[in-house]
């Protein structure tokens, strides 16, 4: 008997004597311990004209861009995180604490990290058994600035170089001579700016030399001034056979708006002010849809109101605040928003600022203007913006809710079919070079508006259940670029990015960034050359799935040799297909689910013949006949002892 044989047979032995399987499969997540603190300091600003050096450069401090450069930093290599604001976390620290996913058993690596460091945030400062750890919701809902001393913790803890108030101003590139002719990024300049997202100002320039560059901006600006393909609006049906998609191409853009955050807690509300520029008549037209009930209150949910004050609820008795899908009166402005994804920063200040007065002057006429019936009016009036949230911008988000803007043009296009069913199963369709994955399904607030602005409607507006699925590493590679990778403005059609345009999938695909600059790095290997099996195998090692399995948490014994199996296509056929595509489990609350049916490894369930084989010959040719032998040795073979016997000899044979 060979090494690799000896190796094989000494575990299923073990599996024969102990059965350790059946006592720990079901084991469930730990919670790190980690001390959770925020330094108080000023964000930093460069001297004009300095320069700096460093091996990674993270253009933008969202989630994806923190996730992207916690990974990155994990084996010594210097990174720099810059970031235009002087806030990091995106939209997740600035309003949007109802986060989008659908189960619990889909949140993964980086945002899995990050939901677990809220937790305790919330367990140390009030106590395990307190409302708020119940209300955060296993940490996924958090108070923004609670979000935001989170990512900071993350960021100081792996050692990130971190620089607020800087926006990207020019690229340089050197041409390639390989025959791929892609180009490299040499140097960045960034000029400082003021601290608000609202104003526009700029003084010192800073200049980064790197040796590998992500673009983790909504806006894709990087990739653009790198001179990267990208797409802004929405294809033609025929052009991916797109159901979603309209019937020919055109510039709409799905809606913006804000994600307040509110409060009806007296002792931490601030009365909403009468905006600046202000101008009743934009709003009258609301009052006959007060009068005939299709309005029934200016706060509720999930309809029949103008704001949808979001369930659950935020901590400390905060409201998430969002627009209201396929209503009569709308937040979000499609049409209005069509000049931001290419933008300077006048043009971006001009339509940021549209938006933040419609939104605000509609809720204070609604709370003050004497045409309003009083008991709504009343009512309204008990909201009001929290006093310990945004507190260096009049207690309004430092963002704009930029649900698409531009979209890399790259090496794989995420499209609607890519979370198709798979045939004749439970899953969606199988991606062999899978990176991350997803659990939320296309969405769309709309692109357009038809009718008045009040009583009208959305079109293009559409929210389709799919089955989780798996994504691409393609879609991080730009064509032209050989040392870039873009999560957020990823390449994807417009009905395909209304899937991926999720912060717990960007952070995903941030994370899954971070490893692939890490390994290009490391082995001196091109990023385009990468096998994501290597990426993969990285991301499994520290918890992060790349497809989806309702029963095998990231703490389980297993989880690394059935996320390999399934990177492999060994989950797929287990389950047949579901009456319903994209059926999901029982509601537990608002948009949240538990697991998906059909998604579970069942470990303790005997293996057939025919899934016995079909794992068999997914193995090296030269394992295979051990392997069997194996299977057949043990009695009761249950898929727990069969997918470890399966992945030590997979691992035996990549050594």
């Amino acid at each position: 008997m060979n090494a690799k044989s000896h190796a094989i047979h000494k575990v299923a032995r073990l599996f024969v004597l102990t059965d350790a399987i059946r006592r720990f499969a079901g084991a469930m997540c730990g919670i790190v311990l980690l001390t959770v603190f925020l330094l108080a300091t000023a964000p930093a600003v460069a001297a004009d004209g300095d320069e700096r050096s460093v091996d990674i450069v993270v253009y933008g401090g969202t989630p994806a861009g923190v996730a992207a450069a916690v990974e990155a930093s994990r084996e010594g290599a210097k990174v720099l995180l810059v970031e235009p604001t002087g806030h990091v976390g995106g939209l997740v620290s600035s309003g949007l604490s109802h986060t989008d996913f659908r189960t619990f058993e889909g949140i993964t690596g980086s945002y899995a990290d990050f939901t677990d460091r809220v937790l305790k945030q919330y367990q140390e400062t009030y106590g395990p058994e307190s409302e708020q750890v119940t209300i955060c919701r296993r940490g996924t809902h958090a108070e923004p600035h609670v979000a935001e001393r989170v990512f900071l913790e993350m960021l100081k803890e792996h050692h990130v170089d971190l620089l607020t108030q800087h926006e990207l101003a020019s690229v340089e590139k050197t041409e390639s001579s390989a025959k791929d002719g892609r180009s490299s990024i040499t140097l960045a300049k960034f000029h400082a700016t003021a601290q608000r997202a609202s104003d526009v100002a700029q003084s010192a320039t800073l200049l980064v030399k790197a040796k590998c560059w992500i673009d983790a901006t909504y806006e894709g600006d990087l990739l653009a001034m790198a001179g990267v393909r990208w797409r802004a609006g929405r294809e033609g049906r025929s052009e991916y056979q797109e159901s979603l998609a309209p019937r020919e191409a055109d510039d709409q853009l799905q809606g913006y708006n804000f994600r307040f955050m509110m409060t009806r807690d007296p002792a931490n509300r601030v009365t909403v002010a009468k905006p600046v520029r202000y101008n009743r008549e934009e709003f009258v037209g609301i009052l006959p849809l007060l009068e005939d009930g299709r309005v029934k209150q200016v706060f509720g949910y999930p309809s029949g109101c103008v704001f949808k004050a979001q369930i659950p609820t935020i901590p400390n008795g905060k409201f998430d605040i969002n627009d209201v899908s396929q209503a009569p009166v709308r937040l979000s402005m499609p049409g209005e928003n069509i000049d931001w994804p290419n933008g300077d920063a006048a043009t971006r200040k001009r339509l940021f600022d549209r938006h933040l007065e419609y939104s605000v002057g509609l809720m204070w006429f609604l709370q003050n203007d004497a045409a309003v019936p009083e008991p709504l009016r009343t009512k309204a009036a008990e909201y009001g913006w929290c006093k310990d949230e945004f507190v260096d911008n009049s207690h309004l988000p430092w963002q704009l809710y930029v649900r698409e803007a531009r979209r890399m043009q790259g090496e794989r296009v995420f499209i609607e079919s890519d979370t198709d069913p798979a045939p004749n199963d439970a899953r969606s369709r199988f991606h062999p070079d899978a990176i991350a994955m997803g659990d939320y399904g296309p969405n769309c607030h709309g692109t357009h508006h038809e009718g008045p602005r009040f009583g009208g409607k959305h079109t293009g507006e559409f929210y389709k259940r799919v089955a989780p699925y798996q994504i691409p590493y393609g879609v991080l590679l730009p064509k032209e670029v050989s040392n870039l990778l873009v999560p957020t403005a990823c390449s994807a059609s417009h009905v395909g990015f209304c899937a991926l345009r999720l912060e717990p999938i960007w952070m995903s695909l941030g994370q899954a960034a971070g490893v692939a600059v890490r390994q290009s790095l490391t082995w001196n290997t091109p990023l385009h050359d990468l096998s994501p099996q290597t990426i993969r195998r990285a991301l499994h090692r520290v918890g992060a799935a790349t497809i989806y399995v309702s029963d095998i948490p990231r703490s389980s014994p297993l989880f690394l040799a059935v996320q390999q199996l399934g990177a492999c296509g060994g989950l797929h056929g287990l389950h047949p297909p579901l009456a319903t595509p994209g059926e999901r489990g029982a509601n537990i609350i608002g948009q949240y689910y538990a697991s998906f049916p059909g998604h579970a490894f069942l470990p303790d369930a005997l293996m057939d013949d025919a899934t016995q084989q079909r794992w068999i010959n997914l193995l090296p040719p030269e394992n295979r006949e051990s392997v069997q032998t194996i299977y057949e040795s043990i009695p009761n073979l249950t898929r727990s002892k069969a997918v470890l016997v399966w992945h030590t000899a997979l691992e035996s044979s990549e050594r």
